[in-house]
C-alpha cells in the first residue's frame, strides 16, 4: 500500500497538510482543534481533574508524568487511530522543568537575556526527555505595572523593550532544539486588570495598547514564536478571544506572526460572563473568526460541526484553523518521531550544567537595594561592628564607617539567622514548579541555613522562625513565644541575618493582594529585632515589588533575592560575604505604598510637576525604588554621552552614541548601562523617557570601557500612532545613560 503523501518527511510541509486535511472528516478536524486534559495539575493555579483520553485530540494539556506512560497515550493516538495523528504535549513551563531558575521577574533583573536564552534551552530539553512535553505554555511577556496582580512574576517587569528582549530570548531558547515550541502569552493587555484583580475588566487606550502591552509580543513573534496565547481580557468593548482586530489584523498582520493561536483555559466559554455571547455554537464562530485555532480545556471547538451547518462557519474557516495546528505538528517533527526518550530522570534533567546555569543566574538576579553603616544605639556600637565588613569596599568614604556589606567570615563569630525564610526551601522556587514538585532532596532543596553554614563555618548560627509567612489573624501567645524566641537568638549577634517575604504561593494566578506591604505576621518581627540595635542585613524573596520603606529603614542592608531558584541561598551568601559583587538592577519599580500605584517609570508628563502627587508624600513624587536601580560594592563613573552620525550600508540617518564608564573603586564589579530616550515635544506627546537599549557589562577596579549605541531613528526615535502608524517627526531628542550623563541631538 502506498504511503500518504503527509508521512513523506521528504515532501514539503504545506504539501502535507493539503494531504492530510483532504483525508480528514469534519469530525476529525474539530477534534484537532480542541485541548483536553489527562489526570491532575501538580501546579496548584491549575485545577485540573482525572478526564477520559481522546485519541484524535489535537493537544494534551496538565499532563506532568513519565515519558513511558506518554508514550502509551501517543501511541494509540499514532497506531490505532484511522490517520495516525500524535498528540502536542503542553503544560505550564515558565522558570524551568525538574531544575528551578529565578522566576521570570528576577530573570529580567540580570538585564541578561542570554541567561533566559540558556536556562528556556535546558527547560525544553528537560521537559521534552523527561516528561515528553514538546509545547511550553511560556514565556508570559505581560507588561506589569500594578504590582498587586500577582502574576507579575511570570513576566519581565514595567518595561516593553525589555519585556520584549527577554521574551525574544526565552523564545529562542525553547524553540532551539527543534523539539518543543513556545507559546507566548497571554495576547494581550491581560496584565492591565483593574486594581490588579486578576480576570477583571480592563480599560486600554490604543495609545497605551501600543506604547506598552504590544511591544513583548512583537519581539517574540519575530524571534519566531510557533505558537501564542489568546488573553482572558476584552478590549475596546469585545473580549480578545473573540478580536478580530487584534488576532488577526494586528497579530497576523502588522506583526506577521505565522502560527497556532491557542485560547487561554476555559476562556471561550466565559464569553457568556463578559456579557458578550453565550451561546456554545456561537462562541466558537466567534473565536475561529476571530483568530483562534484550539481551545483549551472546555471542548468547545467540539460545536464546530454544527457551526458549520448552521452556517456560521465555513469549511475554509475550519481548514485554515486546522492548518495552522498541523502545522506545528510537522515543524516539531511529530509525524517521524513521536515519542519522548524513555530514559532514568537522573540521566536528563538537573545535570551538572543547568545547576550550574542556575547558580550563575541567581547571582545576576539579587538586587542590593540598601547597605548602610550599622546603625546602632551608639556611636561606639559602630565602630564595634564595623571591623566585620570587608575594608575593600569602595561605597564607603573614608571619613565613615563601612557599610555592613560585605561581611568578613573569618571576624563573625555569632550569627542569628531569624526569620520564616531562613531554613525553608520553598521561597527560593517559585510558582508554576512543574516536575519540581519533590523537594525534600536532590538540588533543589536548599535554604538560606544550609548555604550560611557552609559560607560561615566557623560562626554559631542561631536559627529562630520568629513568625509565619503569612496570617491575618489577631496575634496569638504562639505569636508572641516564635517572636520571644527570635529576639533571644538576636540579642548578641554579630549580625542578623533577616529572612522574609513572600512564599510561591502569594503569588501567581490567582494570587492578587490588595495589599503589597509585608503580610501582617513579620513587621513585628521586624521591629522587635531592630529594637536590639545589632547589625542587621535583610534578605528578602518575593515575586513581585513590595512596599515597607518603614521597616527598611530599620534595616542596615537589604538584598532582594527574588524567587531566585534552586541555588539562590547560595548566590546570596556569596553575596554577603563579597565573593560575588551585586549586579541586579530593578526591573520594576516599587512604590512606597499601595495607593501610590501605578507609578512605573515611563509615564507621561505631569501638567504641574513641582506639585506633589499626594499630601501625605510631600518629601518625594517617586517611587521607594524606581526602574532601574541596584547598588554595588564598587562605584561606576559615567563619562560624557556623545552622539555622532554614522553612515552605514542600511541607512545614511543612523546615528551613534557613545559613553565612557570607569570602574572607580577597589573591586571588579558589573554595571548595566540603561539607555533613555526622551522626546521633548511631538505631535503625539511621548513619555518622558523610555528605554531603547541596554548592556551589561563588567570591568576590573579602574578599568573602563566604551559602551557604544547604533541608533536607527525608525525603530528607537518613531513612535506609534493608535492605528498603528509609525512617526518620524524632526526635532531635539535627549538621550542618557542610566540617567547619569545624557546628551541633546536633533534629527
Amino acid at each position: 500500500m502506498k504511503r500518504p503523501l503527509y508521512k513523506n518527511p521528504a515532501a514539503p510541509v504545506e504539501a502535507r497538510v493539503r494531504d492530510l486535511l483532504a483525508r480528514m472528516t469534519l469530525e476529525e478536524k474539530a477534534e484537532q482543534l480542541c485541548q483536553d486534559t489527562i489526570g491532575k495539575d501538580p501546579n496548584p493555579d491549575n485545577h485540573g481533574t482525572d478526564s477520559e483520553f481522546n485519541p484524535r485530540v489535537g493537544s494534551i494539556y496538565q499532563y506532568c508524568g513519565d515519558t513511558r506512560t506518554r508514550n502509551a497515550f501517543q501511541r494509540i493516538a499514532v497506531e490505532r487511530t484511522r490517520l495516525g495523528i500524535p498528540i502536542l504535549w503542553a503544560l505550564d513551563v515558565i522558570h524551568g522543568w525538574r531544575t528551578m531558575f529565578p522566576v521570570s521577574l528576577a530573570q529580567a533583573a540580570s538585564f541578561l537575556p542570554s541567561l533566559t536564552e540558556r536556562a528556556q534551552r535546558v527547560a525544553a530539553r528537560e521537559c521534552w526527555q523527561d516528561g515528553g512535553i514538546d509545547w511550553l505554555l511560556g514565556p508570559m511577556v505581560e507588561v506589569g505595572h500594578d504590582p498587586r496582580w500577582g502574576r507579575n512574576v511570570e513576566g519581565y517587569g514595567e518595561d516593553p523593550y525589555t519585556a520584549g528582549r527577554f521574551a525574544a530570548a526565552a523564545v529562542r531558547g525553547i524553540q532551539r532544539d527543534g523539539r518543543c515550541a513556545a507559546c507566548v502569552k497571554h495576547f494581550v493587555g491581560y496584565s492591565a486588570c483593574e486594581g490588579g484583580r486578576d480576570y477583571s475588566y480592563t480599560e486600554i487606550s490604543a495609545r497605551a495598547m501600543r506604547e506598552w502591552y504590544l511591544p513583548p509580543f512583537a519581539a517574540a513573534a519575530k524571534a519566531g514564536a510557533l505558537t501564542v496565547m489568546s488573553s482572558f481580557n476584552e478590549y475596546d468593548g469585545v473580549p480578545v478571544s473573540a478580536s478580530r482586530a487584534l488576532l488577526t489584523d494586528e497579530l497576523r498582520g502588522r506583526m506577521g506572526f505565522r502560527g497556532l493561536v491557542v485560547s487561554d483555559s476555559g476562556a471561550l466559554h466565559r464569553m457568556g460572563n463578559m456579557g458578550y455571547a453565550h451561546d456554545p455554537v456561537d462562541q466558537t464562530a466567534r473565536a475561529i473568526h476571530a483568530g483562534n485555532e484550539m481551545s483549551m480545556g472546555d471542548g468547545l471547538f467540539r460545536n464546530i460541526p454544527a457551526a458549520v451547518a448552521a452556517g456560521k462557519l465555513s469549511m475554509e474557516d475550519v481548514d485554515e484553523a486546522v492548518s495552522r495546528v498541523l502545522r506545528v505538528k510537522f515543524r516539531l517533527g511529530l509525524f517521524e518521531n513521536p515519542y519522548a526518550p524513555e530514559k532514568p530522570t537522573r540521566k536528563t534533567c538537573q545535570l551538572p550544567d543547568a545547576i550550574d546555569l542556575a547558580h550563575q543566574f541567581a547571582r545576576e538576579t539579587m538586587v542590593l537595594l540598601k547597605n548602610d553603616p550599622p546603625r546602632g544605639n551608639n556611636s561606639s556600637l559602630v565602630a564595634r561592628h564595623s571591623s566585620l565588613v570587608t575594608r575593600h569596599s569602595s561605597l564607603g568614604a573614608a571619613h565613615r564607617a563601612a557599610p555592613v556589606l560585605p561581611l568578613d567570615p573569618r571576624k563573625i563569630r555569632k550569627i542569628a539567622l531569624v526569620g520564616p525564610a531562613g531554613d525553608e526551601v520553598h521561597p527560593h522556587l517559585g510558582n508554576w514548579r512543574a516536575a519540581a514538585t519533590d523537594v525534600s532532596r536532590g538540588v533543589n532543596g536548599e535554604t538560606f541555613l544550609d548555604a550560611a553554614r557552609r559560607f560561615f563555618p566557623k560562626a554559631e548560627i542561631r536559627v529562630a522562625r520568629g513568625c509565619t509567612f503569612w496570617d491575618y489573624t489577631p496575634p496569638t501567645e504562639k505569636d508572641a513565644a516564635l517572636r520571644a524566641e527570635a529576639v533571644a537568638a538576636a540579642r548578641d549577634a554579630d549580625v542578623v541575618l533577616l529572612c522574609f517575604g513572600e512564599v510561591p504561593w502569594m503569588c501567581g494566578e490567582k494570587k492578587s493582594r490588595r495589599d503589597i506591604s509585608l503580610p501582617p505576621a513579620q513587621p513585628p518581627l521586624i521591629e522587635a529585632i531592630a529594637a536590639l540595635g545589632r547589625p542587621l542585613v535583610g534578605l528578602c524573596c518575593s515575586g513581585r515589588a513590595l512596599a515597607f520603606p518603614d521597616l527598611a529603614a530599620k534595616m542596615d542592608a537589604l538584598l532582594w533575592c527574588w524567587q531566585s531558584g534552586c541555588r539562590a541561598p547560595t548566590a546570596a551568601m556569596e553575596i554577603l560575604v563579597g565573593k560575588v559583587n551585586p549586579s541586579g538592577k530593578l526591573p520594576i519599580s516599587f512604590p512606597r505604598s499601595v495607593g501610590q500605584i501605578p507609578v512605573f517609570y515611563n509615564h507621561h508628563g505631569k501638567i504641574t510637576p513641582e506639585c506633589p502627587d499626594y499630601q501625605d508624600l510631600p518629601e518625594e513624587n517617586g517611587p521607594w525604588f524606581p526602574f532601574g536601580f541596584g547598588l554595588s560594592y564598587t562605584t561606576f563613573k559615567y563619562g560624557k554621552v556623545k552622539v555622532a552620525s554614522k553612515r552605514t550600508a542600511r541607512s545614511a540617518r543612523a546615528l551613534e552614541a557613545t559613553v565612557e564608564v570607569t570602574n572607580a573603586g577597589s573591586r571588579a564589579g558589573k554595571e548595566t548601562v540603561l539607555w533613555y530616550l526622551s522626546d521633548p515635544e511631538a505631535s503625539y506627546t511621548q513619555p518622558v523617557r523610555r528605554v531603547i537599549a541596554f548592556e551589561k557589562i563588567s570591568l576590573k577596579p579602574g578599568e573602563a570601557k566604551t559602551v557604544r549605541l547604533r541608533i536607527d531613528p525608525m525603530r528607537d526615535l518613531a513612535y506609534d500612532l493608535p492605528d498603528g502608524r509609525r512617526v518620524l517627526e524632526p526635532g531635539e531628542f535627549v538621550l542618557s545613560a542610566s540617567l547619569r550623563s545624557e546628551a541633546r541631538f536633533a534629527l
